[in-house]
């Protein structure tokens, strides 16, 4: 996409500098060549940006959800103290 917008904004600058006046040639590059160009390159930017805030999101929920349930300071394969059953079946039983 980006090597289309090169190209013309390529043809619009050598389209300015055959014009006669200063001028003449600001007005082509920013009337045939910025204007059309930013609104093109913002148009098809809007799928990745969408897809780009998405990431955000579903990056931010889940940093949320393993916060609220302490998964993420909870070391591996060491009892939680949630389930007292569950976090004593490995130990002897007592007489």
């Amino acid at each position: 996409m980006y090597i289309v917008a090169i190209a013309w904004l390529y043809v619009v600058v050598l389209m300015a500098a055959t014009e006669h006046s200063w001028i003449v040639a600001l007005a082509t590059l920013v009337c045939y060549g910025l204007v059309p160009l930013a609104i093109l390159l913002y148009l098809f930017g809007t799928p990745e940006r969408r897809r780009r805030a998405a990431r955000r999101e579903a990056a931010a929920e889940a940093a949320q959800t393993d916060a609220a349930s302490g998964l993420a300071d909870q070391p591996v394969g060491e009892a939680d103290g949630a389930h007292a059953q569950q976090d004593q079946a490995h130990l002897p039983e007592r007489r």
